[in-house]
């Protein structure tokens, strides 16, 4: 069962499934060598988790958030993530901060070469680093599936013209306190960014109008 809800939940990540997508079960057991009863507790987790939506008679499909709800969204991960910056200032190890500032090292040359995919990976790292280094159980399990409903509109704004070279810095910011071992600046670090997220997402909101 857990193979399987990890699995199709990273498929729906990825994006081999699109927002309102139906979830067929037939297809989905041969492709993951599974029983349909497995596959419904899958989806009922996933829906759980804000990742797939359950249609009484018609059965599942991927959920579509909207640019309001993924506001929300982030106001919340700004919370709590900046708490999980904080954290992860207390604990980093030397070999840890070796490793962020790898990354930012490749985030910087991946946005003078422009390739845009890779940064959008790269970003998702970071975060996940900075969850990892703080170890703090329950905040990470909030924050990701909070991710998991935000991953769609998070690669949009990797693609949005401009965007990359205002957040880079901001990144670089979150590797610096968190490296330097300073929880205030760390936590500030990853308010600001999650901040100028808000202000990108709230942009896109004003152009669908």
């Amino acid at each position: 069962m857990s193979d399987v809800l990890s699995e199709l939940r990273a498929a729906i990540l990825r994006g081999d499934y699109a927002p309102r997508q139906r979830l067929i079960e037939t297809e989905l057991a041969e492709r993951f060598a599974t029983s349909r009863f497995v596959l419904r507790n899958a989806f009922t987790k996933l829906a759980n988790e804000g990742l797939v939506e359950l249609q009484p008679n018609r059965g599942a499909r991927v959920r579509e958030i909207s640019l309001d709800e993924a506001i929300e969204i982030t106001e919340l991960r700004r919370a709590v993530e900046g708490l999980v910056a904080g954290r992860a200032a207390e604990r980093i190890s030397d070999p840890e901060i070796r490793e962020l500032r790898a990354l930012g090292e490749e985030m910087r040359s991946v946005v003078e070469a422009a390739d845009m995919l890779r940064y959008s990976d790269l970003n998702a790292q970071l975060h996940a680093r900075v969850r990892a280094i703080a170890r703090h159980t329950s905040a990470t399990r909030i924050i990701e599936q909070l991710h998991g409903q935000m991953v769609r509109h998070q690669f949009r704004l990797s693609l949005m013209p401009g965007r990359p070279f205002t957040s880079l810095p901001e990144h670089l910011a979150i590797i610096d306190a968190v490296a330097a071992r300073d929880p205030a600046a760390a936590e500030e670090a990853m308010r600001t960014h999650l901040t100028s997220v808000l202000a990108a997402l709230t942009t896109f909101a004003a152009l669908r109008v």
